[in-house]
Parts: C-alpha cells; structure tokens; sequence
C-alpha cells in the first residue's frame, strides 16, 4: 500500500535554507490564515459542542486537539513536501456532528471519529483517492472553491458598510500598499492593514475587555470511545466525504491553481493519522483546509509558500497549548476586523478561483451549477453545500457537456 504515496521532489529545507527563504509576506499570510482559523471556525465548535451539553473541559481539549494536532501536521507535511500543507479541521463535519450530539452521547461520537480516521487511513493508502480527484474536472471544482470564497469578498463589502471606522482606514491602507510597490516592499499590505485596524480598535476602545482571561494552559481530556453502530452509520461516511472531498478538494484545488502539486494520497494519509490523535482528545477529523492554503499561496514566491505554513503551524501549536487566552483575546476584537483581513487576503485568490472556473472554455455550465449551489449554502442529509456544489456541477457537467469530458479523457492519455 506504501506504495502508492507520493514521494517528495524537492529536498526537505534545513534550517538555513527555511531563515532564508522566510520573509515579512510569508510571516504576514501564515499569521492571517491562523487569525481566520482562530475566530469563526473556533466560534462554530463553541456552537456546536455547547448546545450538545459539552462541558468546558470537554470544549477547551476539542479546541486543544484541532490546533495542537493539525499544527503540528502543518509543520511535518510543509516541511516534508517543501510546499504549503495547511491542516485544519473539517468544519462541514463539526456542523454534522451537531445534531448527533442531541441523541448519542460524546463517547459513541468519539468512536465515530476514531472509526473515520480509519476509513480516511485506508483510502489513503490504498491511492484511490488520488484517482477519485484526478476524474473531477478542474474547472467545476474551482467552481465550488469559488462558491466557498466568494463570502469573504462579500464580508468585506458588509464590514465597510456594517463598521466603517475600522474597516475603512485598513482598506485604505491595503490600497495604497499594494498601490505603491517601494513601501508595499518594505510593509506588506496585509500587515499594513492588521496593524492600522489595531490601532483603530485601540483608539475607538473597541476591545471588549470583559472577552480577555487570565493565562491558562489547555488541559487535553482523554475519553474512552463508546462503539456504536447507530453513531458509525449515522457520521463516519459522511465525515470521511467532509474530509476527502469537500475540504481536502477545496485545498488540493486551491494549491494547484497556485502551481503547486500537492500530494494527495499522502494528504489523506496524514488526515487519517491526525483524525486519530484528534479523536484520542475528543477533536473533530483533521483534513487540508481551502481558506487557509489559498491565505498561505496568496502572494509571494511559489518557492516559499511552505514558510508561510510552517507560521501557521508553529502559531496552531502554540494557540492549542494556551487556547484559552488567545480564545479569549481573538474574541474581543470586533468581528469587522476578522471579516476585513480575511477579505482583503482572498481578493486576489477569489479572482484565480473565477479564472479557473470560467476562463478555459471547457466545463462552464458545470462551473456555474457548482458556484450557484454551493453560494446557496444549503444542507442535505447533513452534509454541506460544498459538496452537493460539486456534485451538481458534475452531473449537469456531464449530461450537457459531453464534449468537454471526452477531450479531458483524450488529454489524460
């Protein structure tokens, strides 16, 4: 089975090599895509496990696993693969286990995820899932990742019309970075606009100093599962589907729009490892997140993309041993702050996930079905609109346009 796991091409940086390649943009994007993952995403597990009686206790091991987990997995694959590897947690498959927690106690959904890194292992393993993504047309996928991002342009949009006083003045900065290359050189335009909304939260007195604790480190929970056949049939699919095709989709899609050649059995092979240890602490499945990778890739060299990675990761390991004081600290600044550097750093990644779709000609109405599915938002048989995009834009794709896949096969060979 080792067999069909991608090697590695380049040579793994030594420390010399990373101290050369690393830089302010690649420490800006690592720490904008740790600021995304530690705010909403971490909001969703609070929702989801607090109206499933969770205890603190239980929440705070749940949010130690996602980030000490994944952070460390960030940090082995980037640096294995010399590319950006950002893992995180499947947020589809938080949102699922939701109304599982009303009827099966944490214990039985424990063992489903213990059972979900196990299928996700094997299939890793196994290389079908490399051949699962490679028969999905690109162009439809970037659909669906289009689908995802758009949000974020649009919470942009909303935060400058919701919250002006913080969101214009990091705009403007971001602007006039981005517009003028010799100061945009020597201060990124993403840390440019974090650090002017810092200084009008500081100003306006917007920190909500009743949201900040005292120090605390995190104490991981160990339980034992509880093996049921109800809880297995009920998540472990459609957990694997959240992880394999939904959310390591979107991260592949996201990396090879950036050049990269992301290795994706052995991807699914290091989600199946952190699912495990996730679950030993009580935490939802890992998998390789499309936001976060397309914040990693959305400037700079390709050559240097993992540095960036390698700060998101080492920021996750940091923020699951002391998650909750960081917890509390991301969750007293204003929401628009959050909204306004999320979108400002997907511009960019937003336009190649539209080019992608729609700029090649071939699957277009595939593309338009996925984008309008997955904007919809909808859920079925508690599984997201990401993959009901995908698989929509797939079927139309394929009853109408039948051309275009006949020439993707004929390209294939």
């Amino acid at each position: 089975m080792l067999a069909h796991l991608e090697t590695a091409v380049a040579r793994r940086p030594g420390l010399r090599q990373i101290l050369a390649d690393f830089g302010p943009a690649y420490f800006a994007n690592g720490l904008i895509g740790f600021i995304f993952s530690a705010t909403g995403p971490v909001a969703i597990i609070l929702s989801v496990g607090t109206r499933g009686g969770l205890s603190q206790t239980e929440l705070a091991s749940w949010i130690f696993g996602v980030f000490f987990v994944n952070g460390l997995l960030t940090i082995a694959m980037s640096w294995r693969y010399h590319m950006p590897l950002g893992f995180a947690w499947t947020i589809p498959g938080t949102v699922l286990v939701g109304p599982a927690l009303q009827h099966l106690s944490f214990a039985e959904v424990i063992g489903a995820f213990y059972a979900t890194s196990l299928l996700v292992l094997l299939l890793g393993l196994s290389g079908w899932v490399k051949r699962l993504m490679s028969a999905l047309p690109m162009p439809i996928v970037m659909g669906m990742v289009a689908g995802v991002f758009l949000r974020f342009g649009l919470d942009l949009v909303r935060a400058l019309h919701s919250d002006a006083a913080i969101a214009a003045p990091m705009v403007i900065a971001f602007v006039t970075l981005s517009a003028l290359p010799v100061w945009g050189k020597r201060l990124p335009p993403l840390i440019g606009a974090l650090l002017v909304g810092a200084l009008a939260i500081a100003l306006l007195g917007r920190l909500d100093s009743s949201g900040l604790g005292s120090f605390a480190l995190a104490q991981p929970l160990i339980q034992a599962p509880v093996w049921s056949l109800g809880a297995l049939v009920e998540l472990v699919v459609p957990l694997a589907i959240t992880v394999l095709v939904v959310q390591n989709g979107q991260g592949v899609a996201v990396l090879k729009a950036t050049q990269h050649e992301p290795p994706v059995n052995a991807i699914a092979v290091a989600c199946g490892i952190g699912a495990f240890f996730s679950a030993s602490v009580g935490a939802v499945s890992s998998s390789l997140t499309g936001p976060t990778n397309a914040l990693l890739t959305s400037s700079g060299e390709r050559g240097r993309h993992y540095t960036a990675a390698l700060t998101f990761g080492s920021f996750g390991v940091l923020f699951g041993l002391m998650a909750p004081t960081f917890t509390g600290l991301m969750l007293a600044t204003p929401k628009s702050y959050i909204m306004v550097l999320g979108g400002l750093a997907m511009l960019r990644v937003l336009q190649g996930a539209f080019v992608a779709s729609f700029g090649g000609g071939r699957f277009t109405l595939g593309a338009l079905i996925s984008l309008l599915v997955t904007v919809s938002d909808i859920s079925l048989l508690n599984i997201g609109a990401a993959f009901w995009g995908l698989l929509a834009g797939f079927g139309f794709s394929w009853l109408m346009e039948k051309a275009d896949f006949v020439a993707l096969a004929n390209a294939d060979r």
